[in-house]
């Protein structure tokens, strides 16, 4: 995985380099938004960790010229504790989501693999015993019968079917499906995947709970 990480204080941005690279990543580190803007048009990055308050242009306008060029690069801001302004701008032009100084590295490193997840290409129709699910029509349908499902319901089935038979947690679940600013539970997962369990019978599969660990979406033999 490789990140940009644009910071202008140097000692920050060494213990943030540090620390995604010791996650397995490869790091490039620029202190200015002109130095950031030029690499973005000719080096392929999988995230941008960008800081708002940046000397020559700021935060703000990287990501303005790089949804502009079209791009889709996830890019996750770092911002103040008090610049609630900020922060919104950023997202309304065109962020992903956004991380108040200071933080815990843990949740930094999460949250970028967690947009990373997110930019992956996904197949067009997703399908494992009698369920299909068309991720561009946002439609799911039974035996060719359609069946109804929440955003969120949606959101927790489609990441169970892309990892069918693999057991995945909810906090894995909790941190592919939220988009920023959003907070979900354990125990919430639990009841959405309750009333999916009802939703799919018939389908012959089945969401199995594997205690300590999570759960698996898997094809029942019949």
């Amino acid at each position: 995985m490789h990140v940009l990480l644009v910071e202008d204080d140097s000692v920050l941005a060494d213990g943030i380099s540090r620390i995604l690279k010791s996650h397995g990543m490869a790091v490039d580190v620029v202190n200015n938004g002109s130095e950031a803007d030029s690499i973005l048009q000719h080096t392929e990055v999988a995230v941008m960790v960008l800081d708002i308050g940046l000397p020559g242009i700021d935060g703000f306008e990287v990501v303005r010229r790089l949804r502009a060029r079209g791009s889709q690069l996830p890019v996750l801001l770092l911002t103040a504790r008090d610049a609630i302004q900020d922060r919104v701008h950023g997202l309304e032009l065109g962020a992903d989501d956004y991380l108040v100084k200071p933080f815990a590295t843990p949740e930094l490193v999460a949250r970028i693999k967690a947009l990373v997840r997110r930019s992956a290409p996904k197949p067009a129709e997703l399908h494992i015993g009698g369920l299909t699910m068309d991720t561009f029509s946002k439609r799911a349908r039974i035996n060719d019968q359609p069946i109804e499902l929440s955003v969120r319901e949606w959101a927790v089935l489609e990441y169970l079917m892309q990892h069918a038979s693999r057991v995945v947690s909810k906090q894995q679940i909790i941190d592919a499906i939220l988009p920023w600013g959003d907070e979900l539970t354990l125990n919430a997962v639990e009841v959405y995947i309750s009333r999916i369990r009802s939703k799919i019978s018939g389908a012959n599969i089945e969401i199995r709970t594997i205690r300590g660990f999570g759960y698996m979406l898997e094809k029942v033999s019949v």
